[in-house]
């Protein structure tokens, strides 16, 4: 049967105070409330009556996530929900590869490094695709603008040191210039060209630069390109790709890893070094996902698909042999099963693999998201 969840709420800084309390209809704390994370991943599972996600996964694989899916990534659910509301930029980053995330962890297992260490940077071993799909006006910068661009973009601020910088990036092979130019924005000797460079930014990157001044991040972030997305947009962000999310509220979906490596733009461990070796130097716009006829966001990414539902009497038949997890975010889903399951703003569901088929109704709009394979 579908399984009501209760969800996790983590209170990063930069989130908002207020976002995720409207969205979910409940009064806020005071406090900053990031992400809303609906899934089984260990750091913040969602729960059933009390109990982990996770560990009615590990009762019966099978039944609770299908045998397509087990076959494919193990005893685990691959995918995991989230709800971003940004009011201030959050950390710039990347994510690894399988195969680099596999050689992070087993190095920092060696090391003995405890995961729930700071200075840790492999939470897990496994990769982190990504896609948001913004919920209201959503800004962010992923991927590497050409260098040309970012070189009239240098030079436009008048700022006579960045000139090396500017003669890089229009003289170098893009790659080479890149990896040349973000190697010395992070190098801490650059500190004093930065100083003469934040009081130049306008737009966005002032805006970074006001809620992270002296951060190495403010330099890197000129580097890449920002996406602006209206209600319904999404982006896919694939492993090696910079980005950073400066502000709005978004669905974010994933697979099942807490593994970031970060370059700035934050208090939390910065390593250059591995974050060199992650980065993917390739100047690229072509992050955007369309959905389809069927409000179907399909990306690249194996774990996940997400679907958005625009409610109505007429009812849906949800497929089963796979995990799906749904959230409504405005008016009244009804699951017709047995029993019946019926949920409100800001509520969230599983349904099992095994469970018998499921019907959904109601009025709003309802999210969810299912393994990749078969769907």
């Amino acid at each position: 049967m579908p399984l009501p969840l209760t969800t996790a709420i983590r209170p990063y800084d930069w989130g908002s105070r207020t976002a995720l309390p409207e969205l979910l209809g409940v009064e806020p704390t005071g406090r900053p409330q990031a992400e809303l994370w609906a899934g089984a991943h260990p750091a913040a599972p969602s729960r059933v009556d009390g109990t982990p996600l996770g560990a009615l996964i590990d009762r019966d694989p099978a039944g609770m996530l299908g045998a397509a899916c087990v076959d494919r990534f193990g005893p685990t659910l691959p995918y995991l929900l989230k709800v971003l509301a940004v009011e201030r930029p959050l950390s710039l980053q990347v994510h690894p590869t399988m195969a680099q995330a596999e050689a992070g962890f087993a190095r920092e297992e060696a090391q003995g490094i405890p995961v729930d260490d700071p200075a840790r940077t492999y939470k897990d071993p496994f990769h982190k695709p990504e896609m948001v799909c913004a919920l209201t006006e959503f800004h962010g910068l992923c991927g590497f603008r050409d260098p040309a661009e970012t070189a009239a973009l240098l030079e436009g601020l008048k700022v006579p040191e960045l000139d090396p910088w500017i003669g890089t990036l229009r003289a170098e092979p893009p790659a080479e210039a890149l990896r040349t130019v973000l190697t010395q924005m992070l190098d801490e000797r650059s500190r004093p060209l930065q100083a003469a460079v934040e009081p130049a930014l306008t737009g966005v990157y002032a805006d970074i630069a006001r809620a992270h001044p002296g951060d190495p991040g403010v330099l890197a972030a000129l580097l890449l390109d920002h996406v602006e997305l209206k209600p319904g947009q999404a982006l896919f962000l694939d492993a090696g790709v910079p980005h950073s999310y400066l502000g709005g509220l978004a669905i974010e979906v994933m697979a099942n890893s807490d593994n970031v490596v970060r370059c700035g733009l934050t208090s939390k461990h910065i390593d250059v070094p591995e974050l060199m070796r992650v980065v993917r130097f390739v100047p690229s716009r072509s992050h955007r996902v369309e959905p389809t006829q069927d409000c179907r966001y399909r990306t690249a990414a194996e774990e996940f698909t997400l679907v958005r539902h625009d409610l109505s009497q007429v009812p849906e038949d949800l497929p089963s042999g796979l995990p799906q997890t749904l959230l409504c975010l405005e008016g009244e889903a009804r699951l017709t099963a047995r029993p019946p399951l019926t949920l409100g703003r800001g509520e969230a569901a599983f349904v099992p693999a095994g469970a018998p088929a499921t019907r959904l109704t109601g009025h709003g709009t309802l999210y969810r998201v299912l393994p990749g394979i078969g769907s």
